[in-house]
């Protein structure tokens, strides 16, 4: 074993032992059937000191990178995969403050503080009909006289809805040139209403919630950043965008894991008549096993070899976006397929709204719906070849 194997080895005994696991893979079925919140593996997350994994040791934290983030979320998501999403939003903010320390910015200090003291930070930035996501908004950043704004629009997939206490958001100011404000408010500032409405396919127990803004204030000691709008290299956004991709990307490698093992255990588990044996003696089960198994290899890889170039602070230039959104992409596709291949192998139990593979697949296919789409990615890479 290497240093880095053992060091991943006794970072996932500290914080996701396998009893842990398992009492979260029993919640899940729970969460899922209900559609509730994972509110106690959140309070055993948070205990665990889960959430400020990112938070140096300077001020108190264990100081982990991203690619050791990504593994542990990895191993999260194979036993309850909305609870390794919505916790991802916490983990990403944290993230992208690191991000910027090791690249010499700490004007975001103050989120590692307030880690240390228990609030919840979640991800306000995907709003309706915005497929411009991060270079665009929506909601609408009236300036003040003292520097903060007054923020008025939509965000919807807001994971952590039920307990986050802080929320990173962005809106665009059009009283004079365009300017894309970014910064954080609070739970409890006026003007703050989350939605009640959430019932979907998968992914239930993050409780991805809208979060409706009217005219609430970010101060000025909470604006982070001006940006304009448009492809507009900056340090936060780019920040967000690595931590955001790859760290779903996690998620959903956990995702494809678990569904391969429990492809496996469907194929041993179930006999032939017609062959007189498993269907794990059978040819076109193991192939179709071996296809799935095929797809996901190289997704932990490419997670890995991305996340240890961007905590190295490794140079790719106009590379990254290429390289960042792939792995996102990779691996949610490989997710979709394992859990496809994993409800053939299960046969007919699996479809059982109750069984585990069943939610998976539903899960899986929530890796539809994170920006940017494949449709929306696909022009990016066209360009890099063509020399757009």
């Amino acid at each position: 074993m290497t240093d880095r194997e053992a060091r991943h080895a006794q970072l996932a005994e500290t914080y996701l032992p396998d009893e842990l696991l398992e009492r979260f893979r029993e919640r899940a079925a729970r969460y899922d059937r209900e559609n509730a919140f994972f509110d106690e593996d959140f309070v055993e997350l948070r205990d665990r000191g889960y959430l400020r994994l990112f938070v140096p040791e300077e001020l108190g934290g264990p100081g982990l990178n991203l690619a050791e983030v990504s593994r542990l979320q990895q191993r999260l998501a194979t036993a309850a995969p909305a609870t390794a999403l919505a916790v991802n939003m916490h983990l990403m903010c944290g993230g992208v403050v690191k991000a910027m320390f090791d690249r010499g910015d700490r004007s975001l200090a103050y989120v590692f503080e307030e880690t240390m003291a228990g609030e919840v930070f979640a991800f306000g930035i995907s709003e309706p009909a915005n497929d411009w996501v991060l270079q665009g908004s929506n909601t609408v950043a009236v300036p003040q006289g003292d520097g903060g704004y007054l923020l008025s629009g939509v965000k919807i997939f807001t994971s952590l809805s039920p307990v986050w206490t802080r929320l990173i958001v962005h809106g665009l100011d059009s009283t004079g040139e365009p300017d894309l404000v970014y910064g954080f408010v609070d739970r409890d500032a006026a003007g703050i209403t989350v939605s009640d409405d959430w019932d979907v396919i998968g992914m239930r127990a993050s409780h991805s919630r809208a979060t409706i803004l009217k005219d609430v204030r970010m101060p000025p000691g909470r604006v982070a950043r001006h940006v304009p709008p448009g492809r507009v290299p900056d340090l936060l956004t780019f920040a967000i965008t690595s931590n955001f991709q790859l760290l779903i990307g996690s998620v959903y490698a956990g995702v494809a894991r678990r569904a391969l093992d429990l492809a496996a255990a469907g194929l041993k588990r179930r006999t032939s008549a017609k062959s007189g044996t498993t269907y794990a003696e059978v040819p076109e089960s193991r192939a179709r096993l071996a296809d799935a198994y095929l797809d996901y290899l190289p997704v932990p890889a490419q997670l890995e070899t991305y996340c240890r170039d961007f905590d190295d602070v490794v140079d790719h230039g106009a590379g990254w976006p290429l390289r960042l959104v792939s792995a996102r992409i990779n691996a949610s596709a490989a997710a979709r397929r394992a859990a496809e291949t994993a409800l053939i192998c299960s046969g007919g139990s699996g479809f059982g709204n109750g069984d585990e593979v069943s939610r998976l697949f539903r899960d899986a296919t929530a890796g539809l719906f994170h920006p940017p789409s494949v449709d929306a990615a696909r022009p990016m890479y066209a360009a890099a070849l063509l020399d757009d």
